[in-house]
């Protein structure tokens, strides 16, 4: 697993699963990071090169978070509730049971 720099920004993403928001903060908070670093993510605005993305996986009975960091953003035209987030790539790093 890759080092995680709890300093960074954190998008979380629920899946719309509001009922998880504290749950999911929580998990975060125990991995080190601080609830000033996570953002819930909105398709309207994505994280830089670097930050990460935490999201309940696996959709729509969620167990954990999947950690991934942002390795690259191309702007595109937004696209459903994905938005601008279609042109992230990114790579998978580390989980939280949540």
């Amino acid at each position: 697993m890759a080092e995680i720099d709890t300093q960074k920004d954190v998008y979380l993403f629920l899946h719309g699963r509001m009922d998880l928001k504290e749950k999911a903060m929580n998990a975060l908070i125990s991995k080190g990071f601080t609830s000033e670093k996570v953002t819930m993510a909105l398709p309207t605005k994505v994280g830089n090169v670097g930050d990460y993305m935490a999201m309940l996986w696996m959709p729509p009975n969620p167990d954990h978070i999947k950690i991934q960091q942002i390795t690259k953003v191309d702007e595109v035209e937004p696209e459903g509730m994905v938005g601008l987030w279609k042109g992230v790539s990114k790579d998978d790093i580390d989980t939280v049971q949540l």
